[in-house]
């Protein structure tokens, strides 16, 4: 590899079997974690930035793993001491 050329990118398949490249961007903030009370969430891609540049509203429903993942936007809903939650492993 010369000098000027950009480091290869790194292939990963995450648990949807959906792959994943990472390397050069991995300097982009891992998907947002929230602790929840409830089996029912929704998740409408909002957070730090307006409403109105995130994604359609979609409704969850957290299984026996204690977790959802938005298929938007990654964000993960994690069930307050379900099998999932680490804060309460600590």
């Amino acid at each position: 590899m010369s000098a000027n050329a950009a480091p290869p990118l790194s292939r990963v398949i995450d648990a949807r079997g959906v792959p994943r490249y990472l390397g050069r961007m991995s300097n982009i903030p891992p998907p947002e974690t929230l602790r929840v009370d409830t089996l029912r969430v929704h998740c409408d891609g909002a957070g730090d930035i307006s409403p109105a540049l995130g994604h359609p509203r979609v409704y969850y429903h957290i299984d026996d793993n204690g977790y959802v993942e938005c298929k938007y936007c990654d964000r993960r809903f994690v069930l307050k001491g379900g099998p999932a939650d680490q804060e309460d492993a600590a």
